[in-house]
């Protein structure tokens, strides 16, 4: 690609560094992203159905579980974007691929709300 095209590029702090990569690494990371976004579309629809439906849950433990949901869903997003970023720039710049910096948060809320659904189904 040229300079003059990739300088159009956004963001620029990612595609204004090292060597374009092959692009099938960079699909890949892409298709991270879509799956980060579609975990936060999941989430977020668990945790308003959670709270929306009639379940046999107590209440406040429902409610807990779906607004941690929720938050989840929300945090997700800046995993995808920010994970994609610190992902596309290892590959232009030939270095290891990062961790997900937001992935054992997401999987400690995520224990966190399938306990306190579990325990509001047992003390309801």
């Amino acid at each position: 690609m040229t300079r003059e095209r990739a300088d159009r590029r956004f963001p620029q702090r990612v595609y204004g560094t090292g060597q374009e990569p092959d692009p099938r690494f960079s699909l890949a990371n892409e298709r991270t992203f879509l799956a980060w976004m579609r975990t936060s579309m999941a989430l977020l629809a668990a945790g308003v159905a959670v709270e929306a439906l009639d379940l046999p849950i107590a209440g406040g433990l429902r409610l807990a579980g779906a607004l941690v949901l929720v938050l989840l869903g929300l945090l997700a997003p800046v995993q995808a974007w920010f994970g994609w970023v610190a992902t596309e720039r290892a590959l232009r710049e030939s270095r290891p691929l990062p961790a997900p910096f937001l992935g054992l948060l997401l999987a400690a809320g995520a224990t966190v709300a399938g306990v306190l659904l579990a325990i509001g189904l047992l003390v309801r």
